[in-house]
């Protein structure tokens, strides 16, 4: 009878489709180079059940499942912090969203949250609309007046947002005071800023200096990167900022039960241009400014918005918070040159661009109609022309500015 062989037979090798979906192959550790690598991915490995039911993404000590984060966004969110002078950063996938999934988190039916005035617009919308119809009721202040947040303040705000500068107008507001206020007449409520026009460089928000012998400061910033962090005009991303655990925890799970997350080659881009965010911060800032300085004084515009200079709205806190001013100024034109005059000045521009947003390296141009854009008493009479300043050569943008201006139609002196 033929031997028997007891050894069991090796297992079929499995298919190749199957080889290349579970191949072994594992590259050498060690690779390093200045970009940071791009990890993709919804599904993630666990090694056991064990691991699967111990990790947490909430405090980024492990990965759980791609929308709550790769190495690509934690490593993001920590370059993050570090800019915006925080410990905790939630990535969103705009800077709208950043400002809603605040509102959301942090608001309740019967609560109020307070508004400056000249709050970035959609964000109004959103206080008007949607938090309208979950029982949240807004209210508006002026900036520019600590007493007048003082009036709005009570027991039932629970979130205040400011805005430095204000969009559009550019009014700064003393960042200071306004929390300054908050924290005397309604501890209990978060004070919010909007901090992209900083950038995390302009000044620190979380550590804004004293008021009677106490440190002031924010509870939380947001960012919308798709302005300088990304800085190429081709990414929408936002952040979340904070110091404190439990306040960032919060924000941490509703931002998870939102469903919100970004991709990680978009994380990837605004990962590469932070290494040259301070260098284009400063070179557009430089820009704005001599521009500015220049426009004071040239025919068709009556004031010049830009908080550096000394007649603009709030610049004695401009003074007191920044070492920076951004690349935003705003044309007030004459009241007296109608609005389809400014609406040719901007089409006829050569090197200004007309759309939304700002950061990148073209310079743009939007004329707003003041009256449209404020609810309380504001000062702006004629078209608002904003004007965001790129990466061109200042002496081409002044040159063609001046074209612009030039062409407009004589205005009646007094």
């Amino acid at each position: 009878m033929p031997e028997h062989d007891d050894a069991p037979a090796a297992p079929a090798p499995p298919a190749l489709a199957t080889q290349l979906i579970h191949h072994a192959y594992q590259p050498p550790a060690g690779f390093d180079s200045p970009a940071v690598s791009v990890c993709k991915g919804s599904t993630v490995y666990f090694s056991s059940v064990a691991d699967l039911r111990q990790r947490r993404w909430v405090d980024k000590s492990g990965y759980t499942y791609g929308l709550h984060g790769t190495p690509t966004t934690f490593t993001l969110e920590a370059r993050l912090a570090t800019l915006e002078h925080a410990r905790h950063v939630l990535l969103a996938p705009s800077g709208l969203s950043a400002l809603t999934v605040v509102d959301l988190a942090l608001l309740q039916a019967g609560d109020v949250v307070l508004l400056p005035d000249n709050v970035y617009a959609p964000s109004r919308d959103f206080a008007r609309q949607e938090l309208a119809r979950f029982g949240v009721a807004h209210r508006l202040y002026d900036p520019l007046d600590a007493a007048g947040l003082a009036a709005a303040l009570g027991p039932e705000v629970k979130l205040v947002w400011l805005e430095a500068p204000g969009s559009v107008t550019l009014e700064f507001p003393d960042l200071r005071g306004l929390v300054a206020q908050v924290r005397r007449l309604a501890p209990q409520a978060i004070v919010a800023l909007d901090n992209t026009w900083g950038a995390g460089i302009a000044f620190n928000p979380f550590e804004l200096g004293d008021v009677d012998g106490q440190p002031q400061g924010v509870d939380l910033t947001i960012h919308a990167l798709t302005k300088y962090p990304s800085g190429g005009g081709d990414v929408l991303m936002g952040s979340i900022a904070c110091r404190d655990t439990a306040l960032y925890e919060k924000l941490a799970w509703t931002h998870s039960r939102l469903g919100l997350g970004v991709g990680g080659n978009d994380a990837e881009l605004v990962l590469r241009n932070l290494s040259t965010l301070a260098l284009r911060y400063a070179a557009q800032d430089a820009s704005a400014r001599r521009i500015a300085a220049w426009a004071q004084g040239q025919p068709g515009v009556r004031r010049v918005l830009h908080p550096a200079l000394p007649d603009s709205p709030g610049h004695a806190h401009w003074a007191a918070h920044c070492r920076a001013a951004a690349g935003l100024l705003t044309l007030e034109m004459d009241p007296a040159l109608p609005a389809a005059a400014v609406d040719a000045l901007v089409d006829g521009l050569r090197h200004f661009r007309i759309g939304w947003s700002w950061g990148g390296p073209v310079s743009l141009a939007v004329p707003y109609q003041a009256r449209f854009m404020r609810s309380l008493d504001h000062p702006w009479q004629g078209v608002l022309v904003r004007l965001c300043i790129g990466l061109e050569a200042t002496e081409d943008l002044i040159a063609d500015l001046a074209a612009g201006l030039a062409a407009l139609p004589p205005v009646a002196s007094d």
